[in-house]
């Protein structure tokens, strides 16, 4: 049972039942995921894209709120399922795709962009790849492993996890992607949050007007004040001083705000525009392909670095090969998974789900 966002009625889930509404803002939430990738590869080719009003824009919400519907959808598979099974189907769902297409990505490199070989680079190469290029997927998968494990000892405290949240946060890893799970952990937990507890509901439902409009003011003045210090690429998410303080501070406050005025924009956007047939197509094919487009997108971009490409482009000609190149990701992650979709073991492999078939014959206990 969950709570729906929307109206606060506790709903049953069904092997069918799917929330069109959270389909159509994760549906969004990809499609910002590509372009701001294009945004950075195509338009800017990776050279003062930080400084784009729209690259800021997208990144200042985009992947916390994907890992707050994350950390919403969870709330059943982390308070219903033992400890053993909920990790295990979390990897199965999660990791065992990512393993496939990184896989891919890697016959591709050294199919087409052979490296010398001995490479004194070539495993850090690898393991770049392995975690950087899919970096949320590792993200939303130890998210839900901290927070399985957190349950284990606690079922209901939200205090608890609000003090997971802040050793967390200040934690002082640098490495790889521990940024990164830094930066999105609090957004899964706070999604967590409102899934079990109707009386956060109630509070959004009772002050929505004035909490968004406080939030909307306070995206407008993080958006302003977002410098280059600010994405959690450059500070690492890590507190030394003073200034790193304010930059973490800002990071976290604007992405919160941002998300929230993003998820009320695009829920009402749902509540008006769903018998439209392009909010309806976002919905009911981007959304439920958010893994497989996420996986496709980062093996697309991850073999660009590899190209040598648009030196002598004009902008008409960045904006058309950026156009082209969303739309073919689109099309190809769409037919890959209207391909699969139905096969045994290769659904599960490419994207993360079994056949249809076998879900119709699965109970909703079971799932």
């Amino acid at each position: 049972m969950l709570i729906h966002h929307v109206t606060g009625k506790v709903m049953p889930e069904t092997a069918h039942d799917r929330d069109l509404a959270l389909d159509f803002t994760k549906g969004v939430l990809i499609i910002l995921v590509i372009v701001g990738h294009l945004i950075q590869y195509i338009l800017y080719r990776n050279e003062g894209f930080w400084d784009s009003a729209s690259f800021k824009w997208i990144y200042m919400f985009h992947m916390p709120l994907f890992m707050a519907i994350s950390g919403y959808l969870s709330c059943r598979a982390l308070t219903g399922k033992p400890f053993t099974k909920a990790i295990c189907d979390r990897a199965m769902q999660l990791l065992l795709p990512m393993l496939f297409w990184c896989s891919l990505l890697e016959t591709l490199k050294l199919t087409v962009f052979p490296r010398p070989a001995g490479a004194a680079d070539s495993v850090l190469q690898f393991l770049n790849d392995f975690a950087g290029t899919y970096w949320f997927v590792w993200a939303a998968f130890i998210c839900f492993l901290l927070a399985k494990t957190i349950s284990i000892f606690n079922h209901s405290s939200s205090w608890v996890f609000l003090v997971s949240v802040i050793l967390v946060v200040l934690a002082p890893l640098t490495f790889s992607i521990f940024p990164l799970i830094k930066y999105t952990y609090p957004f899964f937990c706070l999604g967590l949050a409102f899934a079990q507890s109707e009386r956060w509901t109630s509070i959004v439902r009772s002050q929505g007007p004035f909490l968004i409009m406080s939030a909307s003011m306070v995206a407008m003045i993080c958006f302003l004040i977002w410098r280059n210090d600010t994405y959690v690429y450059n500070n690492l998410a890590l507190v030394q001083d003073l200034q790193s303080a304010k930059n973490v501070l800002l990071m976290f406050l604007g992405s919160a705000a941002a998300s929230a005025v993003m998820i009320e924009i695009l829920l009402r956007t749902w509540n008006i525009g769903r018998s439209n047939r392009v909010v309806r197509f976002i919905a009911a094919k981007l959304g439920p392909s958010t893994l497989v487009l996420y996986l496709i997108q980062g093996t697309v971009f991850r073999l660009m670095d590899s190209i040598q490409y648009g030196e002598l482009w004009s902008p008409t000609t960045r904006a058309a090969a950026a156009t082209f190149l969303g739309a073919m990701i689109v099309a190809v992650a769409l037919a890959v998974r209207w391909t699969v979709r139905d096969i045994p073991y290769l659904s599960q492999l490419m994207l993360g789900v079994p056949p249809r078939s076998f879900v119709c014959r699965t109970s909703p206990a079971d799932k």
